[in-house]
């Protein structure tokens, strides 16, 4: 059986690094790690892309910078510039939809490598539907994935 593909934004590869006051941003952060974890175990592909390595580049914070990056080398698929026309011609409608440059071109790389699923922690991103890939938040992925055992 072929394993589920995923794509996590740079929010939710954030995530663990912001105020965990907040109940919300708590139970997102347990939930990425714990998909994470899955990623590591190789229960999930993941896909890493040239837009999360810019973003990630442009992190103020060298630590968090670095451990993103040394966990995207276990990506089992990558996008590079060179599919950017693709991915661009992907995203153009996405973003003509209203949904911001960056996120649009998150979502068509996933589109792109054929993701299952699409996971982000933006409320704007989540309220996107296409019928080309699934958006949950982490904690919606990690609640179906529950439900499927």
């Amino acid at each position: 059986m072929e394993k589920l593909k995923l794509y996590l934004d740079m929010c939710c590869y954030n995530r663990p690094y912001d105020d965990q006051q907040q109940t919300r941003i708590h139970l997102e952060s347990l939930a990425k790690l714990h998909i994470q974890q899955s990623l590591v175990n190789g229960e999930f592909d993941f896909v890493w892309s040239f837009i999360l390595e810019f973003e990630n580049s442009k992190n103020p914070y060298p630590l968090r910078r670095e451990t993103i990056c040394k966990f995207s080398y276990r990506c089992t698929q990558y996008v590079d510039e060179t599919n950017a026309d693709e991915v661009i011609k992907i995203a153009t409608p996405i973003m003509a939809s209203g949904v911001k440059e960056k996120d649009a071109l998150h979502v068509a790389c996933a589109i792109h490598t054929s993701c299952d699923y699409f996971l982000t922690t933006d409320d704007r991103l989540l309220k996107y539907i296409t019928e080309r890939i699934k958006i949950l938040s982490p904690v919606e992925f990690v609640s179906e994935m529950e439900g499927n055992l």
